[in-house]
């Protein structure tokens, strides 16, 4: 474990950080963060794409897999701290970031891993229509390492796949109220606004002075291309400088040299596999299930292009059944500049080469001057049968004399002790090969070996951000253990004034006449000549030939009625009830008993 510079415990870091001033520019003014950058140096892992068949001179029957190349990874891991408001000293983590960097001789890979929150922002209280800090933190971030990994003639890559989980890095913070977590479909459109920063800002305009090109990429398996588009920014760029499909081609080296490796080049050769990657599990599952020469010969059985790839993609598990990933790239090409011969010579004898190299060289080679020592290769050569074997050289070791042990006298002088965990990283000797780029300004404040970054990420994933109690007791625990108890934190002060509302004031005895926005009801009576409405009820009046008229009975042919049981009222409704009576024949009178 090493840091980048030495900080004693409970001391303030005195000289600024690169990052501490990037930041600034995008958090709210006079508002105080506090980031805790760890980084590892360039290790040798496996090529992220696998190695496609070389076209031997002369041709041969068997297919032979070509060299693969030489990749280096990187990781960054950044979190973003804010106070409580109860004690300066009492910080609780916000935000955290994971990201690798993997890189080659033809590119530089940006991979975003994780990214999480524990949703105790708004403990800072910050007014309405502010940007989110969240937001601003992680494409600042990113800006970042594109500016210091940038390599003058080398392609440049920021990739990642949007899948929406309860929490990735902080167990427990689900159970905070706070905490805001989208849905698939939001993930995609938040990263899609996040890239897009990098595309349109003006935070980021010095940035794209650098590139030949940016553009970016987005694939939602499952989708087609009208249901995708509602995933981009609603700018007025975005038709421009998006496209829907992927830079799986582009980004291939293999495709760039066709006499080697052919023109067409099969889909395991093309996609990036990347640690808990969607694609890279049914990867996995398509190389297990065809032999390894056939896989040369031929590839993958199905599918065989890059098209029925991604048709499948969408029948998987993470992009089926009600759940949707979004993968998004955004390539960044260098500028096309003509490379003068000395410029090579320079670059080749800039290059510091340790000590071991030149005697490790020198040990190897063959001697040229020496005709003795070529004398006595020859008459090795010469003579096999000179050698002596095994059980002659057996019986010599036998009988010699055991040596006597020799006898220590003297004082005693005690080692110091020395702890592991103090150890110093093995940098690399070089900070620039074709390889890789590592920079000292691109570096963590605290730079760690693989196994003192695992640890590290193992222990923010045992700890607990359910309460804010239990979150700033994690967030002391781990930015100490992380370097030993020594302070490695940034303090940053934000920089960025609060924007003004929309809204203006009506000045004293101004009138706002709002009678425009009013929508008045339509009249029910469309023959009015002035146009008006009337805020009387309108009432129906029916023509004379509509009304029926009562007709006058007499007593008689009333009391007829009734005799026979019918039913002569008029159709229209009266107040009375009315009243069956029952005829003379209907009435059938109960028999007198004796």
């Amino acid at each position: 474990m090493s840091n980048t510079k030495q900080a004693g415990a409970g001391d303030r870091v005195v000289n600024p950080h690169p990052l501490i001033a990037e930041l600034a520019k995008v958090l709210p003014k006079d508002r105080k963060f506090a980031a805790h950058h760890l980084s590892t140096t360039p290790t040798a892992t496996d090529p992220l794409c696998y190695s496609p068949a070389a076209n031997s001179i002369p041709p041969s029957k068997e297919n032979r897999p070509s060299k693969p190349l030489k990749t280096y990874c990187e990781k960054h891991f950044l979190t973003v701290s804010i106070d409580t408001g109860k004690d300066e000293e009492r910080q609780v983590i916000v935000l955290g970031l994971e990201i690798y960097i993997y890189t080659t001789s033809f590119s530089t890979i940006i991979f975003v891993s994780k990214a999480d929150s524990t949703g105790y922002l708004n403990l800072l209280n910050l007014p309405k229509g502010t940007p989110s800090p969240i937001r601003e933190v992680t494409a600042c971030f990113l800006a970042f390492l594109i500016s210091n990994r940038r390599r003058p003639t080398k392609q440049l890559v920021v990739n990642l796949f949007a899948r929406s989980q309860s929490q990735y890095l902080f167990p427990g913070s689900v159970k905070n109220n706070g905490k805001h977590v989208l849905d698939d479909r939001g993930l995609v459109k938040w990263w899609s606004r996040v890239l897009n920063a990098m595309l349109e800002g003006r935070d980021y305009s010095e940035m794209r002075n650098h590139w030949d090109s940016i553009h970016g990429y987005l694939i939602i398996p499952g989708l087609d291309n009208y249901e995708t588009r509602a995933f981009l920014p609603r700018t007025d760029g975005a038709s421009t400088n998006w496209t829907l499909g992927h830079p799986l081609e582009i980004m291939s080296p293999y495709t760039k040299d066709p006499g080697t490796f052919g023109h067409n080049i099969h889909p395991r050769s093309l996609i990036p596999t990347f640690p808990d990657d969607p694609k890279a599990r049914f990867i996995q599952e398509l190389e297990e299930s065809v032999p390894e020469k056939a896989k040369l010969l031929s590839g993958w059985k199905t599918p065989r292009t890059l098209d029925q790839f991604w048709d499948m993609m969408a029948f998987r598990q993470e992009c089926s059944s009600g759940r949707l990933t979004g993968f998004i790239w955004v390539v960044f090409e260098p500028e096309i500049t003509s490379k003068p011969k000395s410029l090579a010579v320079r670059s080749a004898a800039g290059i510091i080469t340790p000590n071991t190299s030149f005697s490790a060289s020198t040990s190897n080679a063959p001697a040229v001057g020496t005709p003795r020592r070529i004398q006595k290769n020859a008459i090795s050569l010469i003579t096999p049968g000179a050698t002596p074997s095994k059980g002659t050289r057996l019986a010599k070791k036998s009988r010699r004399k055991p040596k006597a042990k020799k006898v220590l006298t003297g004082p005693i002088i005690p080692r110091k002790p020395q702890v592991k965990t103090h150890r110093r990283v093995q940098f690399p000797e070089m900070v620039e090969t074709p390889h890789y780029y590592w920079p000292e300004n691109g570096r963590g404040q605290v730079v760690l070996n693989e196994n003192g970054y695992k640890r590290a990420v193992e222990l923010l994933l045992h700890l607990e951000f359910g309460t804010l109690e239990q979150a700033i007791a994690s967030t002391a625990r781990w930015t100490m253990e992380v370097n030993m108890g020594d302070n490695w934190a940034l303090e940053i002060v934000g920089q960025r004034a609060a924007i003004a509302a929309t809204t203006t004031t009506v000045a004293d005895g101004a009138v706002n006449n709002l009678s425009g926005m009013i929508r008045r009801k339509r009249a029910a009576d469309d023959h009015s000549a002035d146009g008006t409405t009337s805020t009387a009820v309108p009432v129906t009046t029916l023509g004379g030939g509509l009304v029926r008229k009562k007709a006058k009975i007499d007593t008689d042919t009333a009391a007829d009625a009734s005799t026979n049981g019918l039913d002569q009222s008029p159709t229209t409704t009266e107040s009375e009830p009315k009243v069956n009576v029952l005829g003379t024949g209907l009435v059938r009178k109960k028999s007198k008993t004796s």
